[in-house]
Formats: structure tokens, C-alpha cells, sequence
């Protein structure tokens, strides 16, 4: 019989008539003869009102219990969804990630699955019965309890969908798939019928708010197709997987949240600390060729102010470190060998300051302030995608 995994994000089930709304279309799919297993995010805003907690106790929460406390309102959304499926005459049952063979590493609040052995699942799912499994976290092979990080439920779900070997995974949220950009920013952003791995992992790991960019490696590993659909609406969905869109430019992708690092002195002994450090950083262009600097994200670090003490302690006055950026990057597989150029002009025509930039084969990013965000996201996508569109 086929499976399927749908995955519900925190939006989906953020009070009780959503998530009873959401119990009702699950027991649809399984009305049509499926299998179903369901990945589910906390409740809306409950992980950030228990993040509040820890705050309240210390800036720089350890780790480890930040992801023991983190991890339970996934325990508690996969609880009252079974509740609310059996209402439908359902059996179902939940589990957490440990319990569903979830095994990770040992790095706590950002931990990567390495393996997942989904034998009660299987056992469950034969039964008839539809199994719903906390997102968002692990157990490491410690028999740590671990959380996955940002975005955490679409790789929990990805995972499980290759594992189990399903059709297909659905990730279910508040819009109906891939956008050229924000429509909340851009109001002409499109959504995208269809999407490869490739572009769809740029866009993720550089901003894009709709998969986890870990998931979308899954997904790629195992040729998985991920389908992207409203939870509470019929609309359509876009597909991702091995066919790409045929655009040049396939989207805008906004990253906030950025700080840039620059040294007086050794560059290299930054560079080492950040490796050791465990932050994710990427080298950019400043405005002469020779001015070079690092960025780094601080969306997903929840003790960044630690991080921050610990950079000025070990480096002291020579080092320059600047918030309120944001990274702003083009993505498609043929982008026009003028993209930076044409970026950069938008960028003077409207008045707003290029800080630095980065190139790659199928991405520009530019380094802006954030208050400058909306205009020229607004400005590119009438560049790049809306006016071929036309």
C-alpha cells in the first residue's frame, strides 16, 4: 500500500480549530487508501514563547537545555492531532523523534540526522493506524535529546518520507508553494509550478522561508519529490524535483539577520576561530576588490550574544563587527553574465548602498541594509523575473 508523509508547520495547527481542520484533511488522504505518517511542528508560537522562558533566565541558555525544553511543544501538537484524528475514526498514535528512530549527531540546537531506523513507524503504519511524529528533533547517538535547528520539521519530515520510502512528501504551511519572491513583499511574485533540487536549494539556504535547506539535500540524495501546499486552503502546489522551472532568474531570496566581521591584521585567525566556532559564515566582496570581509547569520543562534563576547574578547579593538544587514541574492541556473552589474546599478538608482557582494555559478547576493530590503527586492524581481514574464 502507498505511503505518504505530510508535514504541517506551526501556522497549520497554531490553535484548536486549526489543528482539528488539519486532523480533517489528514483523514482525507487516508480515506483515498494511503498510508499516512505526519510530521508536526509546534503549535504557532510556541516555541518562540518558550525561547521568552529561557531568556528570562539567562541571555545564553545552555544548549542542551534549551533543547530539552524546545522539544516539548512538538510533544505537545503531535498529542492533541492523534486526539483529533481518532474523532474521525482513525487509530493514531504519536511518537517523538526518538521514539521514531530519529538518530542524529551530537550537536545540540542545530544537530544533522545521520540515521533513522523507523521500524515502530513501519510496525504502526502496517497496523492500519496513522502515526504522527514530533518534528523539529532527535535523539543523538548519545541518547541525547537533540533539536534540528530552524526549519528542523521539513528535514525530520524529508527524512522519514526517503526512509519510509514514500511516494512523495507533502509540506503542508500557510502558502501553496514555491514564490518567485515574497508575495508579501513583492505582489507580483508567481508561484512556481515546478522546481529542481538545485535552484530550490539556493533559494533555501540563502533566505527562503517555505523548505529547510537540509531537507531539500534529503530530498536530492534520494530523488524524493516534495510537493509545497496550503494547509487550510485548495489551491494548487509546486513540485520540486529533478525538472527545474526553465527560467533564467528563478527568484529573489531575502536572508536577514546578517552581521559582518572584518579584521585588522591576521584574517586568517578569524577565519579559524569561526571554523571552530561552529557559525556558519561566508566570505564577501567589499566595495574595492581588496576590502574583504565575512558575514554570518544569527537567525538560528540562540546564544549569539555569548558568541559575540567570546569574538570581542579573543579579538579585541581590531576587530569591526556591524549588524542590521541583510543578504539579498538572485538564483537561477543561467543567470546573464551582467547580473551584477545590472544588480548594482538598480541598487545606485535607487539610492541604496551595496556594503559588499558574493557570485557563484547560479547565485549574486548583495550585502544591504535592512531598511533598504523591500525597495530593492521590489526593484530585482521587476529586473530579473517579472519583466521576461511579461
Amino acid at each position: 500500500m502507498e505511503i505518504v508523509v505530510q508535514k504541517y508547520g506551526g501556522s497549520s495547527v497554531a490553535d484548536i480549530s486549526k489543528l482539528e481542520r488539519v486532523a480533517k484533511r489528514i483523514a482525507q488522504t487516508a480515506r483515498k487508501g494511503k498510508r499516512v505518517c505526519i510530521v508536526v511542528s509546534a503549535m504557532g508560537g510556541s516555541t518562540d514563547e518558550l525561547m521568552a522562558l529561557a531568556k528570562q533566565i539567562t541571555a545564553s541558555p545552555p544548549r542542551r537545555e534549551l533543547d530539552m525544553l524546545l522539544s516539548s511543544g512538538e510533544r505537545i501538537a503531535m498529542a492533541l492531532l492523534a486526539m483529533a484524528i481518532q474523532k474521525h475514526g482513525f487509530q493514531a498514535i504519536s511518537f517523538t523523534g526518538s521514539q521514531s528512530g530519529i538518530i542524529t549527531n551530537d550537536c545540540h540546537s542545530g544537530a544533522q540526522i545521520i540515521e533513522i531506523r523507523p521500524i515502530r513507524i513501519q510496525d504502526e503504519l502496517s497496523k492500519g493506524k496513522i502515526v504522527i511524529v514530533a518534528g523539529f528533533q532527535g535523539m543523538s547517538y548519545k541518547r541525547e535529546i537533540t533539536t534540528l535547528g530552524r526549519g528542523g520539521s521539513d528535514t525530520t519530515a524529508v527524512a522519514l518520507a526517503s526512509a519510509l520510502k514514500a511516494s512523495y512528501c507533502e509540506i503542508c504551511s500557510d502558502v501553496d508553494g514555491i514564490y518567485t519572491a515574497d508575495p508579501q513583499v513583492v505582489p507580483e511574485a508567481f508561484r512556481l509550478a515546478k522546481i529542481s533540487y538545485c535552484e530550490m536549494l539556493e533559494l533555501s539556504e540563502h533566505g527562503a522561508q517555505i523548505l529547510n535547506s537540509e531537507s531539500v539535500k534529503w530530498a536530492q540524495r534520494t530523488n524524493l519529490l516534495i510537493l509545497t501546499s496550503a494547509s487550510h486552503k485548495k489551491s494548487g502546489h509546486s513540485k520540486i524535483g529533478k525538472e527545474g522551472t526553465g527560467m533564467t532568474t528563478c527568484g529573489i531570496a531575502l536572508s536577514r539577520d546578517i552581521v559582518s566581521l572584518q579584521i585588522q591584521g591576521s584574517e586568517s585567525k578569524l577565519q579559524s576561530y569561526l571554523n571552530e566556532s561552529g557559525l556558519k559564515f561566508r566570505r564577501m566582496v567589499g566595495e574595492k576588490p581588496s576590502e574583504g570581509f565575512w558575514i554570518v547569520s544569527i537567525n538560528n543562534q540562540p546564544d549569539w550574544s555569548q558568541s559575540q563576547k567570546l569574538l570581542f574578547k579573543k579579538f579585541g579593538n581590531n576587530l569591526k563587527l556591524e549588524e542590521k544587514f541583510v543578504a539579498l541574492s538572485i538564483v537561477g541556473v543561467n543567470l546573464p553574465p551582467d547580473t551584477i552589474k545590472t544588480a548594482i546599478q538598480k541598487a545606485k538608482q535607487s539610492n541604496i548602498k551595496v556594503i559588499g557582494f558574493e557570485i557563484s555559478q547560479i547565485r549574486v547576493t548583495l550585502l544591504i541594509h535592512a531598511h533598504d530590503a523591500r525597495d530593492l527586492t521590489r526593484s530585482l524581481h521587476k529586473t530579473f523575473i517579472h519583466s521576461l514574464t511579461d
